[in-house]
């Protein structure tokens, strides 16, 4: 399967958790999938059908801090400015300190089953950013290669799919994004993964005896580790 493997680099990124709006903001360890969705859709300068679109996805960071933002929670307001005579007061709010959870350092490979992509993404619509606006990337690399199948694989800091909870304690279970709806006020759509921050290969499952796993796709142009290739998990963004 040919397929367009896109490596960036940044200084720092946040995938903040849905609903936490006072006090504190913690971040995903990953980007979701609907962040990874905006992501591709920035560098294609439009929203594009998900249908038929698969994506697998690596992601590394060197360290996580907690930093103080503050931010103002604006609402409407009446009568004047203070200080300024006439001018009419529309809107008025308070500091709100909160602390927000930052990943440093991210790496994201992402690979996409659209090869004919890869100009898009050497020369993206708008600024490369992951995660909030200011978070801004760098591709290092843009190429199309050729995946293979493969038995005997490893995963390393991806996102596996839920099902892999039932052959192996590696990893964490979350509840993530998968899809917001642009056409109806950005309603999202969730899903539970499996994040992987460690490597595991497909010889440590513990599969059922009446259990298989099919064959894999793998990069070759990934290194070996102890024989094996490193395997990709494909997602996609909504169901055919």
């Amino acid at each position: 399967m040919r397929v367009l493997k896109i490596t960036a680099e940044g200084l720092t990124t946040s995938f903040r958790y849905p609903y936490y709006l006072i006090g504190v903001q913690p971040t995903y360890e990953m980007p979701p999938p609907a962040t990874l969705y905006g992501h591709v859709a920035s560098a294609l300068g439009e929203w594009f059908d998900p249908h038929g679109v698969q994506f697998a996805v690596r992601f590394s960071y060197q360290r996580k801090h907690a930093e103080l933002e503050t931010t103002y929670l604006l609402g409407s307001a009446s009568g004047k400015l203070k200080g300024h005579g006439n001018v009419t007061k529309t809107l008025e709010g308070e500091a709100n300190p909160l602390k927000r959870e930052i990943l440093f350092f991210p790496r994201l490979t992402l690979y996409l089953n659209r090869p004919e992509w890869a100009e898009a993404f050497r020369h993206p619509r708008y600024a490369v950013c992951l995660g909030r606006s200011q978070d801004l990337l760098t591709y290092r690399r843009i190429e199309v290669v050729e995946l293979q199948l493969a038995q005997s694989v490893y995963w390393q800091d991806t996102l596996l799919p839920y099902e892999f909870v039932r052959f192996t304690a590696a990893g964490r279970s979350e509840l993530m994004p998968r899809w917001l709806d642009v056409n109806r006020r950005r309603q999202p759509t969730f899903q539970r993964y499996l994040i992987l921050q460690r490597r595991l290969h497909r010889r440590d499952l513990i599969l059922p005896p009446d259990a298989s796993l099919p064959p894999i796709w793998a990069d070759p142009t990934e290194p070996l580790i102890q024989g094996d290739s490193l395997g990709l998990a494909f997602h996609t963004w909504m169901e055919d």
